[in-house]
């Protein structure tokens, strides 16, 4: 068998490889076969993660803005959507490729989160007939390739999902009559299958998830009959369970506001908004649980610029991000995902100098 690296130990060589950006995956596939086996093989992103050479980034879908001749970026027409990565260790932003399907801007109002080192792109809006969707995009990072998974078994828009213990659950919303839904699934990413859930107690539409410990949340949402009424009461679920738990009061937010995308958690597991809680990011709130710290983006006031911030709990450090004008872009909801690698630079420059003596590939470059 050729060595994985030449002139280096086997173990030191895959090492290496474990410390590649995600970024560089698909260029290092095209080493050779072996390479591209390993990159691409389940076990090696377990290992990665289990290694420690993974952490949070933020995934987030955000309006595309268009380039103008003085180099400024602004929208023209409607707002077209695209999926960005923000990963807040090396401060690095990158745009994912469209999906295929979509080429112009992705479904409106749809739904991002992840599983085993994969996207998965959920439902939303036809967008040209303002239909809700049921389509199922899942991203390879190793690829960075879209393919199509197994439709959701219910049409539903403005419904909570997120991942817990490797799979992805959904609940509420609401269908194409805008009938408010409590109905519940669970997607297995790896064996393409959707399986019902126990229903809700209620119906939530416009409701949010958020993963609490080992359970599932769905916060607020409201009624068919009470249109807009945002409740207090929430809901949760532990994968493998027969029934949801019900919560009053878990939702104390003043003028009964929508959580979606705002929703924080604090130390002690309460359940706040952004919006009310920091006067920077009020308007158009959207955060992202990355480790220790949130991403947080937003206005000030309606119509005023928007910001990008690092903040540590919910009454610690600010830290204000500079962001190149082409990821400025209104944020409309946000996930995290488990993809990238806490590499050092000084590591990086050493392994691509290895790269261009051993291996010939002069053009070659890693992004830290």
């Amino acid at each position: 068998m050729a060595e994985l690296i030449p002139g280096l130990p086997e173990e030191i060589a895959f090492e290496c490889l474990m410390r590649l950006h995600y970024t560089t995956h698909r260029v290092a596939s095209q080493v050779c076969k072996r390479w591209r086996l390993i990159l691409q093989s389940k076990d090696f992103y377990y290992q990665r993660k289990q290694g420690g050479f993974t952490h949070k980034a933020a995934c987030l879908i955000q309006a595309v803005l268009g380039q103008t001749g003085s180099n400024q970026t602004k929208s023209a027409g409607p707002l077209k959507y695209g999926v960005s990565i923000f990963d807040s260790v090396s401060g690095s932003w990158d745009r994912i490729d469209p999906v295929p399907v979509y080429p112009d801007g992705l479904p409106l109002f749809c739904k991002v989160t992840s599983s085993e080192g994969k996207l998965v792109l959920l439902g939303g809006w036809d967008p040209v007939k303002y239909e809700p969707l049921s389509q199922v995009f899942v991203y390879e990072f190793t690829t960075r390739q879209w393919k199509r998974g197994k439709e959701m078994p219910e049409n539903r828009s403005f419904f909570a999902a997120g991942e817990l213990n490797g799979q992805i659950i959904i609940s509420g919303g609401h269908d194409e009559n805008k009938n408010a839904l409590k109905t519940a699934w669970v997607y297995d990413v790896t064996q393409d299958e959707w399986a019902e859930l126990p229903q809700m107690s209620q119906e939530r539409d416009e409701c949010e998830g958020v993963v609490i410990g080992s359970e599932f949340w769905v916060v607020s949402g409201y009624r068919t009959d009470n249109q807009g009424g945002f409740e207090g009461s929430a809901e949760s679920i532990e994968v493998g369970a027969s029934k949801w738990n019900r919560v009053d009061d878990a939702w104390k937010v003043t003028q009964e506001q929508c959580p979606r995308s705002s929703l924080g958690v604090g130390k002690d597991g309460h359940l706040f908004s952004w919006a009310e809680s920091v006067s920077e990011v009020k308007v158009g709130t959207c955060g992202v649980q990355l480790g220790e710290r949130t991403f947080l983006s937003g206005s000030g006031y309606e119509g005023g610029p928007h910001g990008f911030f690092l903040v540590n709990g919910q009454n610690g450090k600010w830290e204000k991000l500079e962001v190149a004008d082409e990821f400025c872009g209104f944020v409309q909801s946000a996930s995290n995902t488990c993809a990238t690698c806490s590499e050092h630079e000084q590591f990086l420059a050493g392994f691509l100098l290895l790269l261009k003596k051993t291996l010939g590939f002069p053009k070659l470059s890693v992004k830290s």
